[in-house]
C-alpha cells in the first residue's frame, strides 16, 4: 500500500534501495568533489557565521568608472591596485574580481595577467576611461587591508550568500538532525542499504562557501515515503531533499532545485531521483526582491508540503496500464518519438532490472530514465529525462 512512513520508526539499519530506478543527478557530486576543507562546514550555524562575518566586513558603491585610478607598484598585474573616488585607500583586487574588471572593459584577463604590471595597469586605465557604461558597482572587503571582491556592471542585483543561508535556516535550524531537514547519510554499496544516520563529517558534509559562492544540500531522509514494492516485494522508499546555490560575486545564479529521491552515496551523487523541479535567479536589478517574493517562499512551502501529490502520482503511473503486448509496447513508444532500437532497448531494459516486461506509464518511465544513464553525452541523456518526464507528468 502506498504510504508516508511512520516518522518514529526505528530506521538504525537504514533500509534497502533499488538504485535502477529513476534520474542519477551528480551536481552535489561535483561540488563535494572540488571543496577543500576550509570550503566545509559542519552545520547551517557555522556556515551562516562565516557568511555573515564576510557581508558585516563588506560595503558596496556605485562609482563612476573613469574617476577609478588604476596603480602598479610590482612586476605582476595581479598585484595592481585601484584607488576608488572619495578614497586615497588602495584597493586589491582578487584573482575574480581582476577577471570581471578586464570583462567590463573589454579587455582578456588572461592576457593581462602576462603583462609587466605597469603595461597592464595603463590597459586598465584606458579601457576605464573610454568604458561605455560610465558606473561600475564595486564590493569590497576589508580584510587586514582593502581588497575588491567584485565589480560588476551598475544594475547588478546582489543577493547575499547570508540570505539565502538564513532562509535555509528558517527552515531546517542547524542542518544536522534538529529539525526533519539534515545533512544526507550515505548508501553502502555492498548491501544497497542506505543509512540515513551517519556522523557529519569533513568528508560527508554537504554544506558549502567560499570566497565566490554558497551551495546547500539536505534531505529529509528519516521520514522515507513507500510509493510501491520492489521486485523482491520490499518497499520502494523515497525522501525529499533540495539543494540551493548563490554568487554574491557574480559568479553564478541563485537557484534551488527540489526533488524525491532513493539515496546519496559517499560520493555524494544522487541516485532514483523522481520529479525533480529548478528555479533560478539571475542577479539582474530586481533579483532582491524576486528572491524574497518566489524563491525563499517556494523553499518553504516544499520543506512544508505533503508528500500525498507525489505519491498519488507514482500510484496513478502505476496503474494506468498502456501496453499488454509486445505490439502495443512498440507501438506505446514508437508514438512518442522514439524509433525502433530505442524502443527495445527501453523493453530489455525494464525486462532485465523488473524481470517483467513493461506494461504501465510507470514502468515506462523508469526504463527511459534507466536508458538515459547509461548515456555518454549530457544533451543525449538530458533528452532522454525530459521525455520520461513528459510522459509521467500527461499520466498524473
Amino acid at each position: 500500500m502506498t504510504q508516508v512512513l511512520n516518522a518514529t520508526r526505528d530506521l538504525s539499519g537504514g533500509f534497502k534501495v533499488d538504485l535502477s530506478r529513476g534520474e542519477r543527478i551528480g551536481r552535489v557530486s561535483s561540488e563535494w568533489f572540488s571543496r577543500p576543507a576550509d570550503e566545509r562546514y559542519l552545520s547551517l550555524s557555522e556556515l551562516f557565521e562565516a557568511v555573515q562575518t564576510r557581508t558585516e566586513r563588506s560595503r558596496t558603491r556605485t562609482v563612476e568608472s573613469a574617476a577609478i585610478r588604476v596603480e602598479a607598484s610590482r612586476n605582476d598585474a595581479e598585484r595592481l591596485t585601484l584607488v576608488l573616488p572619495g578614497s586615497d585607500i588602495p584597493i586589491a583586487p582578487t584573482h575574480w574580481s581582476f577577471g570581471q574588471l578586464a570583462s567590463l572593459v573589454g579587455a582578456p584577463a588572461a592576457y593581462l595577467r602576462q603583462l609587466p604590471a605597469p603595461l597592464a595597469g595603463i590597459n586598465l586605465q584606458y579601457g576605464l576611461t573610454s568604458h561605455r557604461s560610465e558606473q561600475v558597482k564595486t564590493l569590497e572587503i576589508e580584510d587586514g587591508r582593502v581588497k575588491l571582491r567584485a565589480v560588476t556592471g551598475p544594475d547588478y542585483g546582489r543577493i547575499f550568500d547570508r540570505e539565502l543561508v538564513a532562509a535555509v535556516q528558517r527552515i531546517a535550524g542547524n542542518g544536522t538532525g534538529d529539525t526533519r531537514w539534515k545533512v544526507p547519510g550515505v548508501l553502502d554499496w555492498s548491501t544497497s542499504i542506505y543509512n540515513p544516520r551517519a556522523d557529519i563529517t569533513k568528508d560527508t558534509t554537504t554544506l558549502y562557501a567560499s570566497d565566490r559562492d554558497v551551495f546547500l544540500f539536505l534531505v529529509d531522509d528519516l521520514n522515507p515515503i513507500e510509493a510501491g514494492r520492489l521486485r523482491d516485494g520490499s518497499a520502494d522508499l523515497y525522501f525529499r531533499g533540495f539543494y540551493c546555490w548563490n554568487s554574491e560575486v557574480g559568479a553564478k545564479t541563485l537557484g534551488i532545485a527540489s526533488f524525491y529521491l532513493r539515496a546519496v552515496c559517499q560520493n555524494r551523487n544522487l541516485w532514483g531521483v523522481e520529479d525533480f523541479e529548478e528555479i533560478t535567479i539571475r542577479h539582474s536589478k530586481y533579483a532582491a526582491s524576486r528572491f524574497a517574493r518566489e524563491a525563499a517562499p517556494a523553499l518553504a512551502r516544499f520543506a512544508n508540503s505533503s508528500p500525498m501529490p507525489f505519491i498519488n502520482g507514482i500510484k496513478a503511473a502505476r496503474e494506468r496500464i498502456v501496453a499488454r503486448t509486445d505490439d502495443d509496447r512498440g507501438d506505446f513508444l514508437r508514438k512518442r518519438g522514439f524509433s525502433k532500437a530505442e524502443a527495445t532497448r527501453i523493453i530489455e531494459t525494464v525486462l532485465t532490472e523488473e524481470g517483467r516486461k513493461p506494461e504501465s506509464v510507470f514502468d515506462f518511465v523508469q526504463g527511459i530514465t534507466a536508458v538515459a544513464r547509461d548515456k555518454t553525452h549530457q544533451d543525449a541523456r538530458l533528452d532522454l529525462e525530459a521525455r520520461a518526464k513528459k510522459l509521467f507528468d500527461k499520466a498524473v
